[in-house]
């Protein structure tokens, strides 16, 4: 039987096992009048197309239910036998899709050969060659000289030959892999700028294993790594094995390298190992070890130096975060955080694992909340127990807050018939470190207390008003004094507000505008204080927030005498269109009826000087995006009595697009600091300076990669801190990256000031190779916390990305 060129055959090979003893279908008349003899018509797409059943196929899979669909301008085979298509010949079944200039397919072995630009799709896959041949449903067979496209990473290779073992396994010889074109902008073949050699390549989707024997990765015709045998992970899924190196230099220690092994124990549980050695210091062992049980889950960190030659002792960091869910409700949690000496954060400040990196703090804590249905409430009982160690600097003197050993509590709140209410009672023992408890002259000892409100909150459309009664008591007992001290301080107060708001056009957009005026009354008698000890009292910030507050002590040691009104207002100018804040502006201010006698003092520590201040200072607030590309906003804290203001806070953003930012900021302490702070993520030159209006960097490498192109793009990071009254550098990050479309450059300056006139500065490289992996030590983390706004040039992929962030790849394996 055979078709015309002319025509387009459409061929389906049924899965039924009776099909080969079955006789051909009737031909209706009509349609045997026209077409080739025996070959029946049915009604396609493109009208009537001749279509056939050659014969079955081999049971023992579901895969083979699945029709076989082949199309061809040319066709000939027998009905149950071979068939061979000629002229864009096309083969489908399921996701599988072979086309060739000439196929044929025996339904006897389930036997496909394909000759002349072959090409394969499958499983978001494409390969191309001259010359296929496999079995379909076994998948099993070999590829010659083929290319390949992989999706999920966004690369390509070659091999001399692929042989498919079965449908998860398969061998590569020869194989080149990458993600930079291969080809310059003439069409001419040419080297990419990175590429990862092996003489065999193992792929085994089942396990999620690949191995690469006699890998080479070559980066602009040199060869950087280079091993005997390596293995990785297929996707995004954890494997065991090393991660990629890390490499960083910084003024205290030298040249540092790390090379972390990655542990994948169980699904819950992982462990990663990185040996390490510093020029100056010597060689040390980090570690990291992460569990996720039903009931429990936690981290386990520590960092190893035997032998610091620069301190000539053995030094170590140590941390470890827990979280456990008990029976009968019980919630336990600890953090540790110590370190060897009170030198770490010098030497190591980038490995400063708390936010206050001369101030540690640990914790373990007992819990269980329970609900009182009755009254609409719910509750939490706690023990806990917390301690600090302090790092103390010749230059400088910490004072250490209280330690907590144990703090025993119950806090209730809960509302009824309209009435809002709140309690709180702890007994705490508190103590000091043993480096302060004798050398500070502060006094040690237990306190009870017990802090209670109680509201009736008035709460309507457009405004709202809350009155409120509280009680704040407490007993001392300090050591070395044989009598308790006591006090109760009562408090009352009203907050009320306006919520008006009104439709308004400005700046071409339609806007809805509100006003919200506020008012808070306070009334606390006053109480004498100073000869109370002081475990946890401290002056809150002075700021929109706290001035609505009714004591301006935080803790519990030191209720303030207030009687005082605080008026405000805020107005919003809102985007009807996309919901946006387009401009906000605040003020608010407070009167005192009377002097304020428990006064904090400069320093914020209470038991100051009278305050008889009648007004207090003024607090205005303003922030803005109405210009296209801009975001400026401000604080100032303005005294009236000097007519001059005490902090403000001024700042300017300009993001006319992605990847283009750049920031100002100034600070202003009165009398303790000025400070300007400059940021930025701009390009300098190259493809995304000269990109079409809309167009990202990011889109731009990525079609530099495509077409081939030598030119990429340098961007510009950093951010600055200058100091205006020390006249200096304070903290500074400066940087460079170049995106070359399939591979991104950075090269990241990091100077950390440990003192007046003390800075480590640290020099971070990293390569990038998209869709592999980032070799070197890694900036992104310091780029992302010090400046506003910056964004990676190019997103993770996610599955098929070796990304060492990931822990899947590079797993060598010396042979």
């Amino acid at each position: 039987m055979r078709v015309p060129a002319a025509a387009t055959l459409t061929v389906f090979l049924s899965s039924l096992a009776s099909a080969a003893a079955q006789t051909p279908p009737p031909v209706p008349a009509a349609a045997a009048a026209s077409s080739p003899v025996g070959v029946p018509l049915v009604e396609g797409a493109r009208g009537l197309q001749p279509s056939v059943v050659l014969g079955a196929l081999p049971k023992g899979d579901a895969a083979a239910a699945l029709p076989i669909v082949m199309r061809a301008q040319s066709m000939q085979g027998q009905l149950n036998g071979k068939a061979v298509a000629e002229g864009d010949a096309e083969f489908r079944r399921g996701g599988l899709v072979i086309k060739a200039d000439r196929l044929s397919y025996e339904p006897d072995t389930d036997q496909a050969t394909a000759s002349g630009h072959v090409r394969i799709v499958r499983d978001g896959a494409v390969y191309s060659g001259p010359a296929l041949n496999v079995r379909v449903q076994a998948f099993q067979g070999s590829f010659d000289q083929p290319a390949f496209e992989l999706a999920a990473t966004g690369g390509s290779g070659r091999a001399r030959r692929i042989d498919f073992i079965s449908p998860t396994q398969s061998v590569a010889t020869d194989a080149r892999y990458t993600s930079c074109p291969r080809e310059d902008d003439s069409g001419a073949d040419t080297e990419p700028a990175w590429e990862l050699q092996t003489t065999k390549l193992h792929l085994d989707t089942a396990n999620n294993v690949g191995i690469a024997e006699g890998a080479r990765l070559r980066f602009l015709g040199t060869t950087i790594l280079a091993l005997p045998t390596m293995s990785f992970a297929l996707g995004d899924q954890r494997k065991s094995g090393w991660l990629p190196p890390s490499l960083s230099i910084d003024s205290r220690g030298g040249l540092e390298l790390s090379v972390p092994y990655y542990l994948d124990l169980a699904p819950n549980r992982d462990l990663t190992l990185a040996p390490r050695v510093i020029t100056r210091r010597g060689a040390g062992l980090d570690g990291e070890f992460r569990y996720l049980e039903p009931q429990f889950d936690g981290r386990l960190a520590a960092e190893w130096l035997p032998n610091d030659r620069v301190a000539d002792r053995s030094r170590y960091a140590l941390e470890w975060q827990h979280q456990s869910r008990l029976p009968a409700d019980l919630r336990l949690s600890a953090a540790v955080l110590r370190v060897s000496d009170d030198d770490w954060w010098k030497d190591f400040p980038n490995r400063s694992r708390s936010l206050t990196s001369r101030l540690l703090g640990s914790h373990v804590a007992l819990e269980r909340p329970f609900e009182m249905p009755g009254v609409q409430g719910t509750g939490l009982v706690y023990a806990r127990a917390n301690q600090w160690q302090v790092l103390q600097a010749s230059e400088s003197f910490i004072t250490a807050p209280y330690q907590r050993e144990p703090q025993v509590g119950l806090r209730v709140r809960g509302q009824r018939s309209g009435w809002a209410w709140n309690a709180e009672t702890e007994f705490n023992r508190f103590t000091l470190p043993d480096s302060q408890a004798a050398s500070t002259g502060r006094v040690q000892g237990s306190r009870v207390h017990a802090v209670a409100g109680l509201s009736y909150p008035w709460r309507e459309p457009g405004w709202w008003l809350v009155p409120r009664l509280s009680i704040n008591a407490a007993r001392y007992a300090v050591d070395g004094q044989n009598e308790q001290q006591h006090r109760v301080i009562p408090s009352f107060s009203i907050d009320a507000g306006l919520e008006l708001e009104r439709s308004t056009e400005a700046f071409g957009r339609a806007l809805r505008q509100t006003l919200e005026p506020r008012v808070f009354y306070v009334n606390t008698p006053y109480r004498q204080q100073s000869q109370l000890p002081n475990f946890d009292a401290a002056a809150k910030d002075f700021n929109f927030t706290s001035i609505y507050s009714d004591n301006t002590f935080s803790g519990v040691d030191r209720v303030a005498d207030l009687h005082q009104l605080t008026a405000g207002f805020t107005t919003r100018l809102v985007d009807m269109a996309t919901g946006a804040e387009a401009l906000r502006l605040g003020l608010v201010q407070r009167f005192l009826f009377r002097s304020q006698q428990v006064a904090p003092k400069a320093d914020g520590s209470p038991d100051g000087e009278v305050l008889s201040q009648r007004f207090s200072d003024a607090l205005l607030l303003g922030s803005t995006n109405v210009l296209p590309g801009w975001t400026l906003d401000g604080a100032v804290q303005y005294s009236p009595d000097i007519n001059r203001s005490i902090r403000s806070i001024a700042g300017a953003r300009y993001s006319p697009g992605p990847f283009r930012t750049v920031g100002a900021t100034y600070r202003l302490a009165r009398g303790l600091s000025e400070q300007l702070e400059l940021g930025w993520q701009w390009p300098l030159w190259g493809a995304a300076t000269v990109g079409a209006p809309g167009e990202t960097p990011s889109r731009l490498g990525q079609a530099l990669a495509r077409s081939g192109s030598c030119q990429g793009t340098w961007y510009s990071v950093g951010r600055l801190n200058y100091s205006l009254k020390d006249r200096r550098l304070t903290d500074s990050v400066l940087g460079l990256e170049y995106d070359a479309g399939c591979w991104i450059g950075r090269f990241v300056v990091e100077q950390l000031s440990t003192g007046r006139s003390e800075a480590t500065t640290r020099y971070l490289i990293q390569l990038e190779l998209v869709g592999l992996s980032r070799l070197g030590s890694n900036p992104l983390r310091v780029l992302k916390d010090n400046i506003p706004g910056y964004r990676l040039l190019r997103e993770d992929r996610g599955s098929g990305a070796l990304d060492p962030t990931d822990r899947s790849i590079l797993s060598p394996s010396y042979e």
